[in-house]
């Protein structure tokens, strides 16, 4: 998966594996700069029942819980995560 390159990710939507809920499409990625390795994706908020801001209501989703991306649809795990 690290060989992705953030403009893959835009348009795919986010679902959550917990719940099959659908969290909305990626808006933003996150990498380091050093490494050049995304960090985490970023779908736009509004779900006040997730835990997981970063400024705003976006949703900041660490790389390690990405658990499966397809050609239109991003896994995602949200147990543990605060």
């Amino acid at each position: 998966m690290n060989s992705k390159k953030g403009l893959d990710f835009k348009h795919k939507e986010v679902v959550s594996m917990n719940d099959g809920r659908r969290l909305g499409y990626v808006q933003d990625v996150c990498a380091d700069l050093e490494t050049g390795t995304i960090t985490s994706i970023i779908v736009p908020g509004g779900n006040r029942m997730l835990k997981i801001f970063s400024g705003g209501n976006d949703i900041v989703i660490p790389w390690k819980n990405i658990k499966c991306i397809g050609e239109d649809i991003i896994l995602v795990e949200l147990r543990g995560l605060n």
